[in-house]
């Protein structure tokens, strides 16, 4: 933390928005809190205060992000339903991302709680790597474990056909559904 100032809770919320709205990759907590020279836990608290008032920022596995309203005319989506154990989640991860599409999330449906979402939102090896370390270095299941294995990703990409070939390989390897 820097020993300069501490920002007052609107101007780091006022903060914590402007930058999400020009940034073009995750902005982590930790960096916001370098800025703003407060703890991590106060910027996790300023983002759910700014959740509360209706911003669409979501927490993802590399930073915040805020979700700006996308055309549907420029990107393809589609849900595809999976299943598998864990040893085979890199190789999933990597046969989608491979064909230039982003992962945005996993969804489970839970027998108490209905259906559970994640972002993920990788788009490249680097990024499944990255998510992949943290799920291990905070020794964390994947929620799939919830539902031996079956689990949704929401994928995205510039055409159809990036999508239909992801899931051609997907069905080859087994763990598309």
């Amino acid at each position: 933390m820097k020993t300069g100032k501490k920002m007052s809770s609107a101007n780091r919320q006022q903060l914590i928005i402007e930058t999400l709205k020009r940034a073009r990759r995750p902005v982590s907590g930790s960096d916001f809190a370098c800025k703003a020279n407060v703890s991590r836990q106060v910027i996790v608290q300023d983002v759910s205060i700014l959740k509360a008032k209706n911003e669409p920022i979501i927490a993802t596995s590399q930073g915040y992000l805020y979700l700006k309203e996308e055309k549907e005319d420029i990107l393809e989506r589609k849900v595809i339903a999976c299943k598998h154990g864990a040893e085979q989640t890199q190789e999933e991860l990597y046969l989608i991302v491979d064909h230039g599409i982003t992962i945005k999330d996993v969804i489970v449906e839970h027998a108490v709680y209905g259906d559970l979402t994640a972002s993920i939102c990788v788009s490249n090896r680097r990024e499944v790597d990255q998510f992949l370390e943290k799920i291990n270095a905070a020794d964390a299941p994947y929620l799939s474990s919830l539902t031996d294995g079956v689990h949704l990703h929401t994928l995205e990409a510039d055409s159809m056909d990036k999508i239909e070939a992801a899931c051609q390989d997907l069905k080859k390897a087994g763990i598309l559904i």
